[in-house]
């Protein structure tokens, strides 16, 4: 132990303070920070490239689904497809019981898009070692009735009948 002593300006007067050090001998591994001990590794390489001793094989990746609260979080290796990822992340969902609950588990009915503004989605073939992100989109397939006519047959059902007379007006 070391211990300093620190002059207070406004008192005048002197009190220890201690420091925590620790032998060198005893914890050669260990560094002391703010936060508390952190284990620093053995040995780096001699030329300092790490990016050639170690390879990246698994991906942690984000995935907003349509109409949840939150990404889902996914790790998966590079030569996964985005058929593999559309599958976890339904998995995942589904396993969570995440509100809404999905009305369709079966992830053929899904896609993926970079976002939730893009309008093509990836293919489901595609590795995820080619994709330029690692946050996705995941969202259902449009269906084959178009959602305007639907949207068109609920207006003329609606229990105001003067809504389409004032149509007639404008």
């Amino acid at each position: 132990m070391i211990s300093r002593s620190i002059t207070n300006p406004r008192r005048h007067e002197s009190y220890p303070r201690r420091l925590q050090t620790f032998p060198l001998e005893r914890h050669v591994g260990l560094v002391r920070r703010p936060g508390g001990i952190i284990s620093v590794p053995g040995r780096l390489p001699e030329n300092g490239d790490v990016s050639k001793t170690q390879k990246l094989t698994k991906l942690l990746l984000n995935v907003n689904i349509e109409r949840t609260f939150g990404p889902v979080q996914v790790v998966m290796t590079m030569e996964d497809t985005v058929r593999d990822l559309i599958r976890a992340a339904v998995e995942i969902c589904v396993k969570e019981k995440r509100r809404p609950l999905l009305k369709e588990t079966d992830p053929d009915l899904f896609q993926l898009h970079y976002s939730q503004f893009s309008l093509t989605s990836l293919k489901a073939d595609d590795n995820l070692r080619s994709l330029r992100s690692r946050n996705f989109f995941l969202c259902m397939k449009p269906s084959t009735a178009s959602s305007c006519s639907k949207g068109a047959k609920m207006a003329n059902q609606t229990s105001f009948p003067f809504t389409s007379f004032m149509d007639f007006l404008l």
